[in-house]
């Protein structure tokens, strides 16, 4: 195929759409729409329509698409220094570690890229622990999970999950997990009781499963129990955490400090992919030089992001912005009255509306909600995620809220 100049390069929707259904895989069923631009709280097609992005790339765009002061740090970034892999050190890394550990409250941070990558790192620190510290003898240490999980798409993560159409096809898998109901501290204790179990692996609010929320004190009860049993609780805060919920972490609505933190999405602004792993220093250090790494982790680019992400979220006062308008976003959608909604739940811009069973799809509201200029996405069917940017204000929020009203009234 010859190569497109300029001036027979796709312009239209469809025209786009169709390269990608004969070029790309088709491991996703995205909504017939294609983003050319985006500032804020807003995106536009390539036909020049305006809508609202509710999905935020799943929480990656805490910050919204574009922020001036991002732009800014990447413009200036990327004409210094973007990649020096961690065979030398540079002059960004160490300033962005102690900004994590001073934000987060932790002795060590590991700076990684994916969320994936991140939770493979929190689970290899985890068994090594265990084989160094808590005595378990090699290759025996297990890890509890919760049903419904979700963690990522390796095939070590998907080892765990309970969801059909993220493992079907794809083993063999490995050994050494359990799974235990979520949000069911009896189970969990039960599971606590085998001598070989090392930690317990968990998001505070389960995102992909639909928002799915826990009873007050079970996180509180996690933390007595993993406590009393001598298991490192790792908190998967990748979507929860950076103010999605209306606290720093989710964690935070309890007092809860895990043992090992996971924080990815937001934390690279939406600019390219930045996570990392906090813990303290006698689960840290039991890695040794050559024992676990990363080409791109902790990269000058990835670190001045990061810095400049958790700066924005602190002086822009972002989770309290997340903590209030998660409020009246509930508030305002209860008062729809709509045969269709059976229920509404999440904290802070972290929120879902689950549906009755109807002829109506989930995938079929957020057709009809983008055809009114608000972009969301379903998940598990007859559940909706709603997850704004953090930027966003009252007034474009209360906006938000009419054109949400007005497409359930007219389904």
């Amino acid at each position: 195929m010859p190569i497109l100049s300029k001036d027979t390069e796709p312009q239209s929707s469809e025209e786009l759409i169709s390269l990608e259904l004969a070029y790309g895989a088709h491991n996703y069923a995205p909504l017939p729409v294609v983003i050319s631009h985006g500032m804020g709280v807003h995106v536009w097609d390539m036909e020049g329509r305006q809508y609202y992005d509710f999905l935020s790339a799943y929480s990656a765009l805490n910050f919204g698409h574009c922020h001036p002061r991002l732009v800014s740090a990447m413009k200036d970034q990327i004409s210094r220094l973007t990649l020096t892999s961690r065979a030398f050190h540079n002059n960004l890394l160490g300033p962005c570690e102690e900004m994590l550990c001073n934000q987060f409250g932790f002795d060590k941070a590991l700076m990684m890229n994916s969320g994936a990558e991140a939770v493979e790192t929190a689970l290899k620190l985890a068994r090594k622990w265990a084989y160094l510290n808590k005595g378990i003898a090699d290759n025996k240490a297990m890890i509890t999970v919760v049903a419904n999980n979700f963690h990522g798409r390796t095939t070590g993560i998907i080892s765990f999950s309970t969801d059909k159409s993220s493992r079907e096809g794809f083993g063999p898998f490995m050994h050494g997990y359990y799974v235990v109901p979520y949000n069911d501290l009896s189970s969990l204790e039960e599971a606590f009781k085998n001598e070989h179990m090392c930690a317990f692996l968990l998001e505070p609010i389960q995102g992909e499963a639909g928002v799915i929320l826990p009873d007050e004190g079970y996180l509180r009860g996690v933390r007595e129990l993993c406590t009393k049993y001598n298991v490192l609780m790792i908190a998967d805060e990748i979507q929860t955490g950076m103010g999605r919920t209306g606290k720093l972490l989710c964690l935070n609505y309890e007092e809860v400090q895990a043992d090992i933190l996971i924080l990815g999405k937001a934390l690279g602004g939406g600019m390219l992919p930045v996570s990392a792993v906090l813990c303290n220093d006698a689960i840290m250090l039991n890695i040794k030089p050559g024992e676990h790494g990363s080409t791109f982790g902790g990269n000058p680019l990835a670190a001045r992001l990061c810095m400049e992400s958790l700066a924005i979220l602190n002086e822009e006062h972002l989770i309290d912005n997340s903590f209030e308008l998660g409020i009246e976003f509930r508030a305002r959608i209860n008062k729809i009255q709509s045969p269709m909604i059976k229920e509404v739940r999440g904290k802070g811009l972290f929120n879902a509306i689950r549906l009755h069973n109807t002829e109506l799809s989930g995938y079929d509201v957020c057709l009809a909600l983008m055809k009114n200029g608000l972009l969301a996405k379903q998940t598990h069917g007859n559940i909706i995620r709603f997850a704004p940017p953090l930027v966003i204000n009252g007034t474009q929020l209360d906006e938000c809220c009419g054109i949400i009203e007005k497409t359930f009234n007219e389904l």
